[in-house]
């Protein structure tokens, strides 16, 4: 091999070497994003968590979905901080929201500026005793989430939410009432910390249904989309143009 060859082939090893370290950057940079917006929300601090965002964000949560900045806003202030912590930007004694941030499979997509992740919660809330009405709860749920680098900094362009099972501290899951948490109803304006749109009730389920929250990522190994085989029909349906 020629010295001109070497050189060229060490600076195309070199070039992929620093391709491959920008992916795992940016790979942990996204979940160190997700971490981060897990601890945020444990502390109630809803004015940070929202600067998390990318401009045009959509947040998709419990049957609605919120547009842009103004529409976090609405979900994060005017209805979480109003609720949980009567307007606080902050934590507030005797209440309880833990939102570990699990099982994180992210992925970079070839543009280099968007990302995709899912990861998992499994919550733990409540009102203690002595501050109001005590009440504890369990709740699980997968995010599928898209991520955006802006000015080379990651945001979270699409947070989609899907609580899975809430529970009674006392009573557990097996004696969870369907719908325990009512789904959202009503649109902004005419509910002021409601989301500018609704999804479809057949796209959303509660515990007892039990269902799989889309995938985001092929199987690693056979390269096939993860589905379960009751969705198979509808895939054949498609490819077929029907």
């Amino acid at each position: 091999m020629s010295e001109s060859d070497r050189i060229k082939d060490l600076e195309e090893q070199v070039a992929e070497l620093a391709q491959r370290l920008t992916i795992r950057e940016d790979e942990q940079a996204v979940r160190k994003l997700q971490h981060l917006y897990g601890y945020l929300i444990d502390k109630c601090l809803y004015n940070e968590t929202v600067d998390l965002f990318t401009e045009d964000c959509q947040v998709r949560f419990h049957g609605g979905i919120f547009k842009g900045k103004a529409g976090a806003r609405r979900l994060y202030v005017d209805r979480f901080q109003t609720r949980f912590t009567h307007g606080n930007n902050g934590p507030v004694d005797g209440f309880l929201l833990d939102h570990p941030q699990i099982q994180d499979i992210v992925d970079i997509q070839e543009d280099g500026v968007t990302a995709l992740g899912r990861f998992r919660s499994m919550m733990q809330a409540g009102q203690h005793k002595d501050y109001g009405d005590p009440r504890q709860w369990w709740e699980g749920g997968i995010y599928e989430n898209v991520y955006k680098k802006v000015d080379g900094v990651w945001r979270i362009h699409v947070l989609n939410y899907n609580p899975l099972w809430h529970a009674d501290f006392e009573t557990g899951w097996a004696n969870t009432k369907p719908v325990y948490v009512p789904f959202l109803s009503e649109t902004y304006p005419a509910d002021p910390a409601g989301p500018d749109e609704l999804i479809p009730r057949d796209e959303i389920f509660l515990w007892p249904t039990h269902k799989v929250v889309p995938f985001h990522n092929l199987h690693p190994v056979t390269g096939e989309p993860i589905v379960p085989e009751r969705w198979q029909g509808d895939i054949d349906r498609e490819k077929a143009g029907k």
